[in-house]
């Protein structure tokens, strides 16, 4: 079997991830008595799932395999801190990711067995404001937004799944473009877009929150970019960002104390400033190596275990942990372009870059909250901050790139086939 075969070089990313998984869970099993026997069970699940999933992908062709590895890798980091910081919110992350798994192979096959999806333009705005009502009658606040839903213990976080309703909807438009403008003038059909897309991005801020707004409008603004030549609908949407900031910092208290916090931090260290100075001390204390797994004290920092988790790991893995992180993020996106790219169906390739954007622009935004270039959202780190919904949506989302990857003949040989490892 060429995919067992190929993984038998000791630099492959397979060995070296199984390789992480071994020693840190290793590591945090022996950090104190008693010993948790969870701690090598989530180990050695996720080694074990990494590995089949990996010859899954290579053997029957289901897409990328390198971009699993990827993931796994993300979350095998992300763990590690979150099960060192609180051993039942890391169980329950764990157990998240596995339900997760069902849903990113359930994705593959919908997405592949569905052929409709570029008719649902009309669908889909229609059920993120169903979505919105029902998140306004039903949901409750959580630290100030009101995108949560409780249903018998669970919580389900309504924007995550907008995301991907919002990515689906801009690549049914330019999917169908050329039809709608054969019926209608291109002038009509481009405002009717920018307003449906700026209501569904609106919706989110009526719920007070703005992270994931941001999120898509970035976004947004750049497969527009990409898919119109005109720099008028550029500069429009430029002045809406424009708009939108001075609005928010004008007449939302909780963005005024963000862009406060953010601008200088020091002047209110023990209130406003408090969670980005803690952000900075633990990035600081860490240096290059890192204080070790449990040696550090991330937990001085106010929702380290989600906003806050990329200075976790910085503190106690060090700024080399850090760049890590960073670095698998860049590999995901390339990947995800290259899925783009090669993909010749034109809703599939718009999909491809709407979902590959999506994990580049979150990634970039809470990485730069947390280290003082950014405003700080409240949004998560994808594959590594904890959060069900969001573990489960961006494993759907995953799920759905592998199957265009599949569709646009998979990029890239198998490693060893051209006798030559290839590295993602």
């Amino acid at each position: 079997m060429k995919a067992l075969k190929s993984i038998k070089n000791p630099i492959h990313p397979l060995i070296l991830l199984i390789l992480f998984d071994v020693l840190g869970f290793l590591l945090l099993y022996f950090r104190k008595t008693p010993y948790d026997i969870n701690v090598l069970i989530i180990g050695g699940g996720l080694a074990v799932s990494t590995l089949l999933i990996y010859i899954l992908t290579s053997k029957l062709r289901l897409g990328d395999r390198f971009i699993f590895l990827i993931v796994a890798m993300l979350f095998s980091i992300g763990e590690l801190v979150l099960y060192r910081l609180d051993s039942a919110q890391g169980l329950k992350q764990a157990e998240w990711f596995g339900i997760s798994l069902v849903f990113y192979f359930a994705a593959y096959f919908i997405f592949g067995f569905v052929h409709f999806w570029n008719k649902l333009l009309l669908f889909l705005p229609a059920l993120s404001v169903l979505l919105f009502v029902l998140t306004y009658v039903f949901g409750t606040e959580v630290n100030g937004s009101k995108n949560w839903i409780f249903i018998k213990g669970f919580s389900i976080q309504t924007s995550e799944i907008s995301k991907l309703i919002f990515v689906f909807f801009v690549a049914c438009y330019y999917s169908n473009r050329e039809k709608i403008t054969a019926r209608i003038p291109k002038v009509w059909a481009t405002l009717g877009f920018l307003g449906i897309a700026y209501m569904m991005m609106g919706l989110m801020v009526l719920q007070k929150e703005w992270g994931t707004p941001l999120l898509l409008f970035l976004v947004f603004t750049l497969m527009v970019y990409i898919f119109e030549n005109d720099l008028k609908i550029f500069l429009l949407n430029a002045a809406a960002a424009v708009a939108a900031g001075a609005f928010g910092t004008l007449f939302v208290y909780h963005i005024q104390v963000r862009v406060e916090a953010w601008l200088n931090p020091w002047r209110d260290i023990a209130g406003k400033g408090y969670q980005i100075a803690q952000s900075l001390f633990a990035i600081g204390s860490g240096d290059f190596f890192g204080s070790g797994i449990g040696l550090g004290r991330p937990d001085l920092i106010p929702d380290v275990k989600t906003d806050f988790i990329f200075s976790a790991i910085c503190e106690e893995m060090g700024m080399f942990g850090g760049a890590a992180v960073i670095l698998l993020f860049l590999l995901l996106a390339y990947r995800g372009f290259k899925i783009a790219l090669k993909c010749s169906d034109l809703f599939n390739k718009t999909v491809a870059l709407g979902i590959t954007l999506m994990f580049a622009f979150q990634s970039f935004i809470i990485i730069a909250g947390v280290i003082k270039l950014f405003l700080l959202t409240g949004i998560t780190l994808p594959f590594i901050s904890y959060g069900g919904s969001s573990m489960l949506i961006n494993l759907v989302a995953l799920g759905v790139l592998q199957r265009i990857a599949a569709s646009g003949n998979d990029p890239g040989p198998h490693p060893g086939e051209s006798g030559k490892d290839v590295k993602p």
